[in-house]
């Protein structure tokens, strides 16, 4: 069994820690806290070792009753590789702790690339992860794109994409970010982040992408244009390609799916926890081919989609299952039905 610590428990961390409970080849070791809140009585209600950021921190969960088994500095020995699941910016100060006791840790997509040297997506580079001490799991909507146009330009070809995101201001738990009567654009200048950190992954395909956040916590949503390679390309091979792509859920507004907060409810009625979805989500009526270019919308639930991939990353850097092998096993374990 694969030890592993969790660094954080709030959005992300939170499901990291479920979501191994749920493996056969792992068992969480221990998640770690900052404040003694809710969230921490909860880990203990699951049955999770709670542990503070440091050792000063431990008197907080005490004075409110709650057990706490030691400190990060505690937990990391005991464990085979860390993931870290902090808020952006913190993990590369938590680096040095992990390095300190010489164990593998993955980060997530607020930090940069740096930070590990690899940043990863499961279906798209599993294999460059084996044996690294340091790997960074993209964020919610470089993760989605890399699935997209790494299955796209593989088999079809892309010469060159545009993507306009549209991003959700606040997750459902951040009150503090909102609200806002307002279209931000998120950043003025353009490409955004998100296309270089494409290229982080997919560094062959070429793409621009440009953000704006609207007052809203259910999602992002793509637009999606590309202009393809193969002169053949047709609606009916590009829907066909993301049928067969992992990771990847067609949905149809002809069945009334036809907001984010549609697929919100999509994803409770498919009684997945807390109603996750960690698929990218294209819309299959809005796939439309004309004159070697493809337009679509897609959307990221931005609290989920990253959980696959942070599981396959345990096996990718340690080398104990395949890609296709790690795929499987972690779409099962959480009903991801392909």
């Amino acid at each position: 069994m694969i030890r592993i610590g969790v660094n954080g428990y709030g959005v992300i961390g939170r499901r990291i820690a479920d979501a191994i409970r749920l493996q056969p080849d792992m068992e969480l070791t221990g998640i770690v806290k900052v404040k003694a809140d809710y969230k921490a009585t909860l880990a203990l209600t699951k049955g999770y070792d709670l542990y503070s950021a440091d050792k000063s921190g431990q008197d907080s969960f005490r004075e409110k009753g709650l057990a706490i088994s030691g400190s990060l500095t505690d937990l990391v020995p005991k464990v085979d590789i860390m993931i870290d699941a902090s808020p952006a910016d913190v993990g590369a100060a938590n680096k040095s702790v992990y390095e300190g006791f010489h164990k593998p840790a993955i980060f997530q997509g607020g930090e940069d690339h740096d930070i590990a040297g690899i940043s990863f997506v499961a279906q798209c580079n599993y294999d460059k992860a084996k044996g690294h001490s340091s790997t960074r799991v993209v964020s919610c909507n470089t993760t989605a794109l890399c699935r997209v146009l790494g299955s796209i330009d593989e088999s079809i070809g892309i010469s060159r994409g545009r993507v306009v995101l549209t991003r959700r201001a606040a997750d459902p738990d951040e009150p503090s970010k909102g609200p806002i009567d307002a279209v931000v654009l998120d950043p003025v200048n353009i490409p955004s982040h998100h296309g270089p950190d494409v290229n982080t992954v997919l560094p062959g395909v070429k793409i621009t992408t440009m953000a704006m956040k609207v007052p809203t916590t259910h999602m992002h949503l793509h637009t999606v244009i590309l202009t393809l390679e193969d002169p053949n390309a047709s609606e009916e091979t590009i829907t066909q390609k993301l049928e067969e792509t992992t990771r990847v859920l067609l949905v149809n507004g002809k069945d009334g799916l036809k907001s984010t907060a549609h697929l919100v409810d999509l994803g409770r009625e498919l009684g997945r926890p807390r109603g996750d979805i960690y698929e990218a989500i294209v819309w299959k009526d809005s796939i439309c081919v004309d004159e070697q270019e493809v337009s679509f919308f897609m959307a990221v639930h931005q609290e989920a989609i990253v959980i696959p991939e942070n599981v396959d990353a345990i096996r990718a850097m340690l080398g104990t299952k395949s890609r296709d092998e790690s795929i499987a096993i972690t779409n099962n374990t959480l009903g991801i039905d392909k």
